[in-house]
């Protein structure tokens, strides 16, 4: 059974240690993190009015790439929606920028038509206009996965293997391998080399080499797994989803051999 434990938790970022798997595994769920949980993102975009520099390509593909706050509950892609793909309320969200220079657009001045879901980072920069400058525009967002575009990609997920250091037989100088390792796992108080920041090793060998392999890092099954959420979704929502997902794909493929059998 797979054993799953929290190691460190910040507002973007999550770290599970993660153990009795493989990279198999590891590999799957990072991939389907970043690949498969589904958020919205701009993707149809109406100018009204751009006199500014940029041209309304420009500012479309700006648009497009904003991270938005996403409600996973309200909203469902198109394809699997009640509409059948037609564009309503529980697929797509309408919004609309309208902005006048002299001065900077940025992705606060966007009106979402549901509160709940909005640009995460207002301070992004859209556009500048100058003195009688103005742009307007309608916008549809829709919800997406990252395999299709990475506007669509709610985090980075990787992962390593848990680092084992092992310290075999104290080397003649724990200072300089203390200095040269470049993630500070070790300490050298008191002439004793010691383990200090584990996890932080990155497996660069430095101090095996150093000490002839009297240091060892040693590779186990479990692993470190790193989620650097982008905003649309926080951790729980991104894992609970991905595994969501995975379990509505492997029913998918399930019922295609049914189908099969039963065609035989």
């Amino acid at each position: 059974m797979v054993k799953v434990k929290i190691v460190e938790e910040k507002k973007e970022k999550l770290t599970l240690h993660i153990q009795d798997t493989d990279a198999t595994y590891m590999n799957a769920l990072r991939r389907l993190m970043m690949e498969e949980v589904p958020v919205l993102a701009i993707e149809d975009i109406e100018f009204q009015k751009n006199n500014g520099i940029l041209y309304d390509e420009m500012v479309a593909h700006r648009l497009g790439l904003l991270v938005l706050k996403t409600d996973a509950e309200s909203y469902n892609i198109q394809s699997e929606c009640k509409c059948n793909g037609a564009g309503c309320a529980q697929c797509t969200l309408k919004l609309t920028l309208k902005a006048k220079g002299p001065g900077y657009v940025y992705a606060s001045d966007i009106r979402s038509k549901d509160p709940k879901c909005k640009p995460v980072y207002g301070d992004t920069p859209i556009t500048k206009l100058l003195e009688g400058q103005e742009i307007e525009a309608e916008m549809t967002a829709k919800m997406g996965v990252g395999r299709v575009h990475a506007k669509w990609s709610p985090c980075l997920a990787f992962y390593k293997y848990y680092p084992h250091v092992t310290i075999k037989k104290q080397p003649q100088d724990p200072e300089w391998i203390k200095e040269r390792c470049p993630t500070k796992v070790f300490d050298a108080k008191g002439g004793q080399l010691k383990v200090v920041n584990e996890e932080a090793c990155i497996w660069c060998g430095e101090c095996a080499e150093l000490t002839n392999e009297d240091v060892h890092v040693k590779k186990e099954d479990d692993f470190l797994f790193y989620i650097e959420a982008w905003g649309q979704l926080d951790h729980k929502e991104i894992v609970s989803n991905a595994i969501e997902r995975c379990n509505l794909m492997i029913k998918e493929l399930r019922d295609q051999f049914k189908g099969k059998e039963k065609a035989k």
